[in-house]
């Protein structure tokens, strides 16, 4: 038999499971209100002790009418808030599986994907899916089974919260990690982000696929175009991600794919600068209509990535120049309609000009000596100095580095290198002798 103290205690619970039943929405919020002040993170049988072993029912309640008003967003966050409690109490396995039978993890996908639901609440939605997320293996597969993926990377792409982005990119970070059989759909959902039109969601994109790369070790087909693409923007946070990116992509068996492009992005197609011309000759606003030409900005984006690359990775170097980067990079800094183009591709041309001596010899016959001169002086700086003949000179270079190569058999065929015994850094010796070349330029 019960004692009077158990008996007192069911009849309390009983009281309080009619309440609720009779309750309307307001006197429902009241109740949630209180639930939530008194019962926040409390464990499992903290629960069960304060529902005299009954919490499931209050659970089975909270569920139900979850699903009933869902839709329409009434006390919808209070609701959500008081479910969490459930699911994020210690020991609250039997909770999470209850919430799930009932069909759990697609309302809560439902919701992201309602217009008329606030940001807020949805962001609740996703704290509820990392918690079931967080939870193992078989609930990370679950989430994923029911479309979760999509789900919630479109929700990324629309949210206009950087701190609600930032819960989302947390869920999508744990569902990469202990879910070999989805971490696939996972990596390819972050790679259809990279398109968007929210920097924030790009930024956060960019980020977690450098953590995916690792973890799925093989490159889609897709990515090193999606990745080029995202250089387009004028949001520095964005192109410093997507540049970081490509460091670790040099990796991969897309690196000669995705250094091409880089090269090829540093001479812009006749098709895309002209997309403005008829405004060109229309407008006098010029530079505020260039200044921001999304394939210049590409186009400068492009020359420092690959400065960073040259920098980075000597190897990487040597194969740019054999896919005629000089000769790019002096087009590039030719481009009198994007200063900064100008600029980052006269500072990574610098390196090559300094490391290899058959660049610097190129260059130098080129450019001319007065120009070089300059050139040499304040590479950074150039831009500001030459004027448009200087300018149409570096546009319509001949450079060919590449065939140079080939006749001397390599990059480094008359140079050698050593280590200081001082200072331990290395230095560049060169005697390089300089010789006629036919057919180079």
């Amino acid at each position: 038999m019960t004692s009077i103290k158990e008996q007192a205690a069911i009849s309390r619970l009983l009281s309080f499971l009619q309440d609720w039943d009779n309750a309307g929405k307001v006197a429902r919020s009241h109740i949630l209100d209180n639930f939530i002040k008194t019962n926040q993170g409390k464990t499992s049988p903290e629960l069960e002790q304060e529902f005299s072993q009954g919490a499931s029912l209050f659970l089975a309640r909270l569920t139900t009418w979850l699903r009933l008003i869902y839709m329409t967003g009434s006390c919808l966050d209070k609701l959500l808030k008081s479910i969490g409690i459930f699911l994020s109490a210690v020991s609250s396995n039997r909770y999470l599986i209850e919430f799930l039978e009932v069909g759990g993890v697609l309302t809560l996908l439902e919701i992201l994907g309602l217009e008329k639901i606030k940001e807020e609440d949805k962001k609740e939605s996703i704290r509820l899916l990392q918690v079931i997320a967080n939870s193992g293996r078989k609930y990370k597969e679950l989430i994923c089974e029911s479309y979760g993926v999509r789900s919630v990377a479109e929700f990324l792409a629309k949210s206009k919260s950087e701190e609600t982005q930032e819960e989302v990119q947390a869920l999508l970070d744990s569902l990469l990690h202990g879910n070999p059989k989805y971490q696939n759909q996972v990596y390819k959902g972050l790679i259809a982000l990279l398109p968007c039109a929210s920097p924030k969601a790009q930024q956060l994109s960019l980020q977690t696929l450098r953590t995916a790369q690792a973890i799925v070790g093989t490159t889609h087909p897709s990515i090193v175009e999606c990745v080029l693409k995202v250089l387009r923007t004028m949001h520095l946070e964005v192109q410093y991600e997507a540049i970081e990116l490509i460091k670790d992509l040099v990796s991969y068996d897309v690196c000669q794919a995705l250094l091409k492009g880089l090269v090829e992005l540093l001479i812009p197609s006749f098709k895309e600068t002209s997309k403005l011309q008829p405004k060109i000759f229309n407008d006098s606003l010029v530079p505020q209509l260039t200044a921001h030409l999304p394939v210049f900005l590409q186009q400068a984006a492009a020359a420092k990535a690959i400065g960073v690359l040259a920098r980075s990775n000597m190897s990487i170097a040597e194969k740019m120049l054999h896919l005629r980067v000089v000769h790019s990079l002096l087009a590039a800094m030719g481009n009198s309609d994007h200063s900064n183009s100008q600029r980052q591709a006269s500072l990574t041309l610098e390196y090559f000009v300094q490391v290899f001596p058959v660049v610097e010899e190129h260059v130098r016959r080129s450019m001319g000596e007065e120009l070089y001169q300059l050139f040499l002086s304040n590479a950074g700086d150039l831009y500001m100095k030459i004027d448009s003949v200087q300018a149409d000179i570096l546009a319509a270079n001949k450079v060919n580095v590449s065939k140079a190569l080939q006749l001397r058999g390599g990059p480094h065929s008359n140079t050698s290198f050593y280590l200081d015994a001082h200072d331990h850094q290395l230095a560049y010796v060169t005697y390089f002798q300089k010789e006629d070349m036919e057919g180079t330029e």
